[in-house]
């Protein structure tokens, strides 16, 4: 049987995480997905839109289909 020893100071900081082999490629294997990055006009209509949902400056799903002319689905 193997011995294996771990540093006191990866368990003391909550460091350590143990998986299977199985578990860790799927990880690797799912981070291969690109990321979505905002650019800095992204950041602007969002902070303009939780500012407009504050101040109630919005219209409901079901209003805008019946301004669009019927419930379409």
């Amino acid at each position: 049987m193997n011995k294996l020893i771990i540093p006191q100071r990866l368990i003391k900081n909550d460091d350590l995480v143990i998986i299977p082999r199985r578990e860790y490629e799927a990880l690797v294997e799912s981070r291969a997905i690109k990321e979505f990055i905002a650019t800095s006009a992204d950041k602007r209509k969002l902070v303009r839109a939780r500012k407009n949902l504050r101040s109630g400056k919005y219209i409901t799903l079901e209003q805008l289909r019946h301004e669009m002319g019927g419930a379409r689905r």
